[in-house]
């Protein structure tokens, strides 16, 4: 995307790309009063500006006609506990899910799962959708991470920007798909700890400072 995305923008590249079908997933970006989210049951193809619902972070709604999504908590939660959190993106795309019905992490079978923050992205237990349950095992899957799965749910990135939250969601996405090819072809081989804080720290000065990037 070539300019900077709206919430509806996010969610229609989301269903565009295949990254979440149907009204799945849910994406927020911080704001002064708390949060921006999407609302609950409508198809991306029908969501605009308008249809954001500004919320604090305890819930109350202080903007917008729709119904915020149902997972508010989990995004609320990541907000308190994170201030470096300014956008986060969930969705329901096809090979992390396929891996978080199974309960299984993706280690380091590649040097690009540090993109998540570490040297794997974890998944989270199981927890019924929209709870405090859920948004406390993701929260904890989080700790050191910008991204995990959630247990026979689906995935979660976060961002200093919604654009930085949903590039990460595309690069988990490819990372499951990769992953589940390599098991399927073998043992995949993991880097070590010191491979890993290796590409962390090179990951430390990657890319284009963000004075340029403006």
């Amino acid at each position: 995307m070539h300019t900077k995305p709206d919430l509806a923008q996010c969610m229609q590249h989301l269903a565009a790309t295949g990254l979440s079908a149907g009204t799945s997933g849910n994406a927020s970006l911080r704001v002064p009063e708390g949060m921006r989210i999407t609302p609950s049951g409508v198809l991306p193809a029908q969501l605009d500006p308008a249809s954001e619902v500004l919320m604090r972070l305890d819930g109350t709604v202080l903007g917008g006609t729709l119904e915020p999504s149902s997972e508010w908590r989990m995004h609320a939660a990541i907000y308190a506990a994170r201030p470096e959190t300014g956008a986060i993106v969930h969705c329901h795309s096809r090979h992390a899910t396929a891996l978080a019905c199974c309960g299984t992490p993706i280690p380091a079978f590649h040097y690009m799962v540090a993109a998540a923050g570490g040297d794997s992205i974890r998944c989270a237990p199981y927890a019924l959708f929209g709870s405090e349950e859920l948004a406390g095992h993701a929260l904890a899957a989080l700790e050191d991470r910008r991204a995990c799965l959630l247990g026979n749910h689906g995935q979660i990135a976060t961002g200093a920007s919604l654009e930085d939250a949903l590039a990460l969601a595309v690069e988990v996405e490819e990372l499951a798909a990769q992953y589940l090819l390599a098991l399927a072809a073998g043992t995949p081989r993991c880097l070590d700890a010191a491979e890993m804080r290796a590409v962390i720290g090179r990951f430390s000065g990657y890319g284009q400072p963000r004075e340029r990037q403006a």
